[in-house]
């Protein structure tokens, strides 16, 4: 869910939830008050009850009729406390008492501590027996006094007087209002505990595990992942995928970094056996000529050829790791051109041949490529990957009648050539990391299988910048092939 339909939510929720609650709460509350108050009073319309007069005139009515007639009907028994008790108790269950004057002297208060009903009581003239006299607040106390009888008996003129606790004649309505306000304070409680939740869970929560992912990247911690966000869909959750793609970036960078700082030291080392081995030897020859062990011309001329082959040497490998530098950075010169491929092929395979019969290897030669099979590579670099795939073969073979097949095949829209040796082959282990920069699969470092390690690195680069696939198969102490192919060239025929 978005951000900004979680905050309308949250609003509906701080606004429409409690409303309703408060009508649905105010509405059962009422509904149970009023059928209460109406069957406990005989009341046939609800409203009644809201009608002040008309309430008190229902709920007082039969308490009046019974004091007003039982005392008529026992004028005698007026002056008769016992009697008034009787007739005081039964007013007592419906939380109203008796008070009766004679002339103007109280002689029977039904309930004590009422001085003040007793003070308007005594203050009493009215002659009309039906009048409400007052309604008395004293504190929290409220009195409603109806004078229901004066009238003029043997012993004097007599007022009776029926005095209701309104607090406790009608409790309902403060219950109802105290009931209603601790409900919708109840409501509005839990209301908010609800939303803060569900804000706290929305918003809260996913901002701090964000800054737990941003303050693990600040302290280099590029292995936290925060799962909470996996099947989160918004803003939230999208920031932190932002930091997390961030995360992983800094992650692939400093395991490059690591990567290259190791590469670099196996650079410097391989350059530094590789450089070392022709220096001692070119020393040392130079040595025997000046201290005369070379004491014919023809040593001379042999230690002199040799120095020179080992500089041959030191040259290549510098020429090598040139190229290596300028394929870090993208900045291989290429010279494109189209190639007929049976004459370029012959022309690389005349040159191969000579040193390999120098080196007393055998090699067989078959293109199988159509008379105009054409490709676009650079010649030079093309030359580059076939005589460093031939030499990786001279260099590890390990048979004195070494051999070496190439074929050149004409597969569809490419030309496949194929280099085959009988040498020592390649561990299958070592297979799928033969084109790794600096990766030797013979670990011994001796003279024989020198080399910077960056030979079929370079070898890979060349032949994918012409748009083509370089791959190998071997058996230990059987032999390799190296396959590569390259695009033929197709003319676009004009419609």
């Amino acid at each position: 869910m978005k951000v900004r339909k979680k905050l309308t939510v949250a609003f509906l929720l701080m606004v429409i939830v409690p409303i309703t609650l408060v009508f649905v709460v105010t509405s059962i509350y009422t509904y149970v008050q009023i059928k209460d108050l109406s069957e406990k009073f005989e009341m046939d319309k609800a409203p009644d009850v809201y009608d002040t007069i008309t309430y008190f005139e229902k709920y007082m009515t039969k308490d009046y009729e019974f004091a007003k007639k039982n005392i008529n009907e026992n004028v005698d028994k007026i002056g008769k406390k016992e009697y008034l008790n009787q007739v005081n108790a039964k007013l007592r269950k419906d939380n109203s008492f008796l008070v009766i004057k004679k002339r103007s002297k109280i002689v029977y208060v039904g309930k004590k501590d009422v001085d003040n009903v007793l003070d308007i009581v005594s203050k009493n003239d009215v002659d009309n027996s039906a009048v409400y006299l007052a309604t008395l607040i004293r504190g929290e106390k409220k009195y409603l006094i109806r004078q229901i009888i004066k009238e003029k008996f043997d012993e004097g003129i007599i007022s009776v007087y029926v005095v209701t606790e309104l607090n406790a004649s009608v409790p309902q309505r403060a219950d109802m209002m105290m009931t209603t306000f601790i409900s919708m304070l109840f409501i509005f409680i839990v209301t908010a505990i609800l939303v803060t939740s569900w804000i706290y869970v929305s918003f809260v929560y996913p901002i701090e595990k964000t800054r737990e992912v941003a303050e693990s990247i600040k302290d280099g911690n590029l292995d936290y992942e925060a799962k909470y966000f996996k099947e989160k869909d918004d803003e939230i959750a999208k920031l932190n995928d932002a930091l997390d793609q961030i995360r992983k970036k800094l992650k692939a960078n400093a395991q490059d970094k690591v990567n290259d700082e190791k590469e670099n030291r196996a650079l410097i080392s391989n350059i530094a056996h590789d450089l070392k081995t022709p220096i001692t030897a070119v020393k040392g020859y130079a040595e025997g000529i000046i201290d005369g062990v070379a004491n014919s011309p023809e040593k001379v001329e042999k230690y002199i050829k040799t120095i020179y082959n080992k500089a041959n040497d030191m040259d290549a490998l510098i020429n090598e790791l040139t190229l290596y530098s300028k394929i870090d950075n993208n900045r291989i010169p290429y010279n494109f051109a189209k190639l007929n491929v049976k004459e370029y092929y012959n022309d690389c395979i005349e040159e191969i041949s000579l040193d390999l019969e120098n080196r007393g290897m055998g090699l067989a030669y078959y293109n199988y490529a159509d008379d105009d099979a054409v490709i676009v590579a650079d010649p030079e670099q093309l030359n580059r990957v076939i005589n460093n795939i031939v030499g990786n073969s001279v260099k590890y073979m390990d048979k004195a009648s070494g051999f070496l097949n190439i074929r050149v095949k004409d597969v569809g829209d490419f030309i496949q050539t194929e280099i085959e040796d009988n040498g020592k082959g390649i561990a299958q282990k070592d297979l799928p990391y033969v084109f790794d920069r600096f990766y030797r699969a013979d670990a011994s470092r001796n003279s024989a299988t020198g080399g910077s390690g960056i030979g079929l690195s370079i070898v890979k680069k060349i032949v994918e910048d012409h748009g083509g696939r370089i791959w190998v198969i071997s058996k230990e102490g059987y032999g390799t092939t190296m396959y590569f192919i390259i695009r033929k060239y197709q003319e676009v025929q004009d419609e």
